[in-house]
């Protein structure tokens, strides 16, 4: 434990010095200023009650306290606050949860250290087809404005989505297909914002009309943003060459909908994007292999610096990814269908998605995706008590890359899965279990008659949650799970400018074998809830562990090499929420990951750990919240990576909540992100000399339901 040691002795050292002291004490104050000496009955954000919220992505439909294994939860006010213009951004800040970063245009989830294709992202249970596993430039194809919920999942109830998302499951809930007529008959939503620091504009619509047995629903966004400003202080300049972005999402969907809650809806979503690829470096496009070595002009292996994909941000034009993904969805739910059977869920989805990467006006690679994918599951009554969901899963997709980078053949890749998943209550002991079993198979330029590659594997998880005494609770759980190779990983084999890396694959790679144990230990001070603490620490022994092996470097451009040997990732996230008063509460809340490799190296971008603090205020129709957060230099690098500098940034939030005549709830904010203006990087990005975080920006917006 003498990392954690060294870690939290370091971030206490972080946390004394005055100026940050200081800054955080005058943002408190006025935080609280409004709470002084006054008294209000409505309830503050940060006193919603977690456990009461209904986790979605859970087969069962639980709540979170009602889980055994972690769960964070994004919905209400605090989605509202929080979302930012892509999926990583949105979820950065949850403990255990950083992101990519490939400027403003993409970013995916990193969570407990893990990305790509080890996090699944859902969209209202159904698998997500895009080209974001095969690389951080590519962006999510699901929109934080138009979400309703954003709920991330570990363990049993991660498993049954997926046995390689050993990181976990993202499900972003939306509403595109109604699953109920609004008792008025109608009901909408309307939100726009702007911003400075190259934050931009963005607004978007929803509105779900229905009669009888009959729903309808639209929705739509649009959103512009211009190349983003940095904090002081970077040799690059004030702002990050071609990190602007814009897009649009739209979609429709029809929905009959049965007086027993059974549905059966259809969706068509239209989604288009244009946004910069910073960093890019016109001094590697003549690379090329001697061997495994790297030959690029004048330059042989070990030539030029040895650091990570550090960027020519002066190199000319920058890339534009132009992207347009289509996909008709179909869902459904048949309650209580046959005896023993409470309900039938259908997910279903074709999804025909392009993006050409522009280069001097002149489309230079091509990626398309054309997938579909379907999920039927069942939820049996209790059996000898044991309550569950079974199922199985089917999907295919057909991607290819042509042009200038690409580096990937065409390849298909079909994916079967079945699973189980049960759970039952022992008085003050709840448990859960799942069994999942998965075959692929990935042929590459099956047009050919090419390569054939076939995996399978069967994954278990089971957990327990115990109340041992009133107030605690234990909770734990042991997973066994298989994760396939990607076509990505097995026949990936050029040049690919975007992340400055030129990738081999590695056909003959064998399937991971993840084992992982999860702890979490919850105390609740008081029965109302005001002083919650909670830890959770981890360990995941992975067997093949998949990962680029960096074989050589010149000029900025990495030569990697997808390879195989165990890690082992060791962790922990921690939270203490304090109620001080009637109107204002205190969050202090970090986590940690540490990953090493047989050989003794470490994980390529590693996370690096974090501390933070959050205090929340609220008066009458004003809601304040102050956060600071320290994150850790990370010194834990991989063989040709560098080190990243620490940092720490401040945030703060303010909004007035009321109600029109008619009842309906409207709300104005106003959030200050990086109000220091620090210079600060992602360790976690390809490109994060290239492309710093955002400096300080300044974004108002408004909120109005109907």
């Amino acid at each position: 434990m003498s990392y954690s040691s060294k870690y939290f002795s370091s971030f206490t050292m972080g946390l004394a010095q005055p100026a940050i002291v200081a800054a955080v004490a005058a943002l408190c104050t006025s935080t609280a200023a409004f709470a002084q000496n006054a008294v209000d009955t409505q309830q503050s954000p940060e006193e919603v009650t977690l456990g009461q919220v209904t986790v979605q992505a859970d087969a069962l439909a639980r709540s979170v306290d009602d889980l055994t294994t972690p769960a964070d939860v994004l919905t209400g006010d605090e989605l509202v606050q929080r979302r930012g213009a892509n999926l990583g951004d949105t979820l950065s800040g949850e403990p255990g949860i950083q992101a990519t970063h490939f400027g403003a245009g993409a970013s995916r989830p990193v969570i407990r250290g893990m990305d790509g294709a080890r996090v699944k992202v859902l969209q209202s249970g159904a698998a997500i087809q895009d080209a974001s596993t095969v690389s951080p430039d590519h962006l999510v194809t699901t929109e934080p404005m138009l979400a309703r919920q954003i709920e991330v999942l570990r363990g049993p109830s991660a498993l049954i989505y997926g046995a390689g998302a050993i990181g976990g499951v993202v499900n972003v809930l939306d509403d595109k297909i109604p699953t109920s007529v609004p008792k008025k008959g109608y009901e909408g939503q309307v939100e726009m914002r702007a911003g400075t620091g190259g934050a931009g504009a963005a607004g978007a619509v929803s509105v779900t009309g229905g009669s009888g047995n009959f729903a309808i629903h639209a929705e739509g966004m649009a959103r512009n943003a211009h190349d983003y400003r940095v904090g002081s202080g970077w040799e690059g300049g004030g702002k990050v060459a071609g990190s602007r972005s814009r897009g649009n999402d739209g979609s429709i969907g029809l929905s009959w909908i049965g007086d027993d809650g059974s549905y059966l809806g259809a969706a068509y979503t239209r989604q288009t994007a244009n946004y910069g690829l910073p960093g890019h470096n016109h001094s590697i496009e003549g690379c090329h292999l001697h061997g495994l070595h790297l030959h690029c002009g004048g330059h042989d292996h070990g030539d030029g610096d040895h650091e990570d994909h550090d960027h020519d941000h002066e190199s000319g034009d920058v890339p534009v990814v132009r992207l347009q993904s289509e996909r008709y969805d179909l869902r459904g739910e048949w309650r209580n269908p046959i005896a023993g059977i409470s309900a039938v869920r259908l997910r279903g989805g074709v999804t025909d998605y392009k993006h050409d990467e522009v280069e001097d006006g002149a489309v230079a690679t091509t990626f398309r995706n054309r997938a579909h994918d379907l999920r039927l599951e069942a939820v049996h009554e209790p059996i000898a008590g044991w309550t569950g969901v079974f199922g199985l899963e089917t999907s295919r997709r057909r991607f290819s890359a042509v042009g200038e980078e690409a580096y990937l053949q065409p390849t298909v890749t079909r994916q079967n899965g079945l699973f189980l998943m049960e759970q039952q209550r022992f008085g003050d002991v709840s448990v859960e279990a799942a069994v999942r079993h998965d075959w692929q198979s990935v042929n590459a330029d099956e047009v050919e008659g090419g390569e054939r590659r076939s995996h399978h594997g069967t994954s278990a998880s089971i957990g327990a949650g115990w109340r041992f005494a009133p107030g605690w609770r234990l909770t734990s759980h042991l997973t066994t799970a298989t994760r396939m190779p990607t076509a990505e990983e097995l026949y990936a084999n050029g040049l690919h400018m975007a992340t400055a890396t030129y990738e081999l694959g590695n056909s003959r790679l064998r399937a991971e074998r993840s084992n992982n144990i999860d702890l979490g230990l919850e105390r609740k001070f008081d029965p109302q809830g005001n002083t919650i603490a909670s830890v959770n620490l981890y360990r995941n022994h992975i067997a093949n562990y998949i990962y680029g092996k960096t074989l050589d470097a010149v000029d900025g451009l990495q030569l990697l090499q997808y390879s195989q040997q165990t890690a082992t990732f060791t962790g922990l996230e921690a939270k203490v929420q304090h109620k001080i008063n009637a109107n204002w509460r205190a969050t202090v809340w970090g986590d940690m990951v540490h990953a090493r490799l047989d050989d003794g190296s470490h994980v390529p971008r590693l996370s690096p750990a974090r501390i933070g603090l959050r205090l929340a205020g609220q008066w009458e129709h004003w809601r304040s919240e102050a956060e600071w957060t320290l994150v850790k230099r990370q010194n834990k690098v991989a063989e040709y990576e560098s080190e990243t500098p620490g940092y720490g940034m401040l945030g703060w939030r303010l909004s007035y909540h009321d109600r029109a005549s008619d009842g309906s709830p409207w709300q104005a904010y106003l959030k200050v992100d990086n109000l220091t203006d620090k210079l600060a990087y992602a360790h976690t990005s390809y490109i994060k000399n290239a492309a710093p975080l955002r400096g300080r920006s300044v974004t108002v917006g408004f909120v109005k339901q109907f």
